[in-house]
């Protein structure tokens, strides 16, 4: 159904290929999943299917992409439409319409099809997505994730024979996401519906794969094979693939269910871990006064409750993750804490002072916030732009922010537009942004989106280190696994109310939805990382 042969392309001005040798077939009915570190190349391969690239992206493609028999050089992507429906990692800029329903039709309308259709498309459509209460809702008023599940959305209506989801589920709480990878599952195995996909929590949808491709590094060429034989090799893996690497297991694990068959066995691992404790992955600031804090905070957003009565203390040194559903209220309570949005009743106060009622150069002393988009910090031409603003706008020496981008995205270059930079790139690029005011608090919107694993590791370790300096950490996250890395509390909200707030491992080891994979498998003892095993095991 698609068809790779030694494709390579080269962009303008870039100094090498973006992806080469790519050779591979995805067959016919078929889920395959394209892996690999943030920059090597996976959104261009998926790029490349639709005909986006070239033919909108520019640059030089050669080789030969065909699709169903159509050649992507010939064939640009309006004649490719009825084909391919394809879902990029931004899903704001898949939008045409104001609206969820219309945005589902949209694309039945571009290829004509019949208006009873379209009606009982777009109806199954909200009801295997999870979007029926959300038909009339505009578009802007969606969470990240909301916006995620529609865009996913629009383009199954039109029943195209192959589907491209790069970071399908980046923004998508747990159970939705499995949600996704149901219908994706369905699709597959009982329409014979095409799919190829990029993402980085490999834990989502490993096991999901027919074939895993493998793009190992910039301008290698793809490992292609079964999911088990590809995670064997690869440079990114799973929690629950690098357990089964410490315990040495063969075949390697993909799911739960086979990691806890193998733990539980006579001197499996949860036997040799029985007799001891995990330590705790970061230890309590403790009692060291409070930084920020928000009282009985009420927040209606459109007309629509947001949030309601939620109270939060912030100490510094601590590091508190906000889970909960698309749409619980996280990102709402991380705008009401740097000012963005202001309070139907309630209070919130950091440092001292109320942030929808202080000077923005005031407060960027004291709040930061990283958010879900990270093109709405980003304005300079180059990398090295962005530095000199960032270093400029904090009052900070020269190089701060370049000293940051360094830590976080080693070898990006100065003269690198942050535009033609990963997700995860970008995103990384703004926080060093924020982080070069230093304020005491920061708060971080979904921060491990688009990132591979080895560059989460690098975050981790930048937070726990500005933790143990003082400063205060507030993130909204959906990755179960960051939380128990770095979290020393879990505050849950749903339907914009808190309905637990406590040490990361009472909250999320009880969760089916919101515990780690290594919580899971060694339950019912509190181990959260492979890392604790580790340690323990030493």
């Amino acid at each position: 159904m698609i068809r790779f042969d030694d494709v390579s392309v080269v962009y303008a001005g870039a100094s090498g290929p973006a992806v080469q040798g790519i050779d591979f077939t995805v067959p016919e009915g078929e889920l395959v999943l394209l892996a690999g570190p943030s920059g090597v190349g996976k959104s261009t391969v998926l790029g490349a299917v639709g005909g986006l690239v070239p033919h909108f992206t520019g640059g030089t493609l050669r080789g030969r992409v065909t699709v169903a028999g159509r050649d992507t050089r010939t064939h640009k992507p309006r004649e490719l439409a009825d084909v391919v429906g394809t879902v990029g990692q931004d899903p704001l800029a898949h939008f045409v319409t104001d609206t969820v329903e219309d945005e589902l039709a949209y694309g039945m309308e571009s290829l004509g099809v019949a208006p009873d259709v379209m009606r009982r498309r777009v109806e199954e459509t909200l009801d295997l997505l999870g979007l029926t209460e959300l038909r009339h809702r505009a578009l802007a008023t969606l969470s990240g994730g909301q916006r995620q599940r529609v865009a996913i959305g629009s383009v199954l209506t039109p029943h195209p024979r192959v589907l491209v989801l790069d970071e399908p589920t980046s923004a998508l709480d747990p159970a939705a996401a499995e949600e996704v990878l149901a219908v994706l599952q369905r699709l597959v195995h009982d329409l014979g519906t095409t799919v190829l996909l990029a993402e980085h929590r490999l834990e989502r949808v490993v096991q999901y794969a027919d074939q895993v491709v493998l793009l190992p590094a910039p301008g290698a060429a793809p490992v292609r094979g079964t999911p088990a034989e590809v995670m064997a090799v690869s440079p990114v893996f799973p929690p629950v693939v690098e357990l089964g690497r410490l315990a040495g297991w063969s075949p390697l694990p993909l799911t739960i269910r086979d990691a806890r068959r193998r733990a539980g066995t006579d001197g499996g691992l949860r036997e040799r871990l029985a007799d001891r404790a995990p330590r705790p992955v970061k230890d309590s600031p403790g009692d060291s006064g409070v930084l920020a804090e928000v009282r009985a905070l009420s927040v209606r957003r459109d007309r629509v409750p947001a949030l309601r009565a939620v109270d939060l203390t912030v100490r510094p040194g601590e590091t508190v993750a906000l889970m909960g559903r698309n749409g619980a209220g996280k990102s709402t309570l991380l705008s009401a804490l740097v000012g963005l949005v202001p309070p139907a009743s309630g209070a919130v106060l950091v440092g001292g002072v109320v942030p929808a009622k202080t000077p923005p150069r005031e407060l960027v002393r004291r709040v930061g916030l990283v958010p879900q988009e990270p093109r709405d910090l980003l304005y300079a031409d180059t990398v090295a732009g962005e530095c000199v603003a960032a270093d400029r706008d904090a009052g900070a020496a020269a190089g701060t922010c370049r000293a940051l981008v360094t830590e976080l995205l080693p070898g990006v270059g100065d003269g690198v537009h942050p535009r033609d930079l990963s997700e995860g790139q970008r995103l990384a690029l703004a926080l060093a942004v924020v982080l070069t005011a230093r304020p005491p608090l920061l708060l971080l919107d979904e921060p491990t989106r688009g990132l591979d694993y080895a560059a989460k590791a690098r975050l981790v370790a930048r937070l726990r280190a500005l933790a143990a300096g003082g400063h205060a950490i507030v993130l909204a996250t959906h990755d179960v696994e960051l939380a128990a890395e770095l979290a020393h509390r879990v505050v849950l909200l749903a339907d914009g109310e808190v309905i637990a707030d406590g040490p990361t491992a009472e909250v999320v080891v009880s969760s089916p939805s919101f515990a780690p994979q290594v919580a899971k498998v060694l339950a019912p003892g509190r181990w959260l990382t492979v890392t604790q095993v580790r340690e323990a095991l030493a």
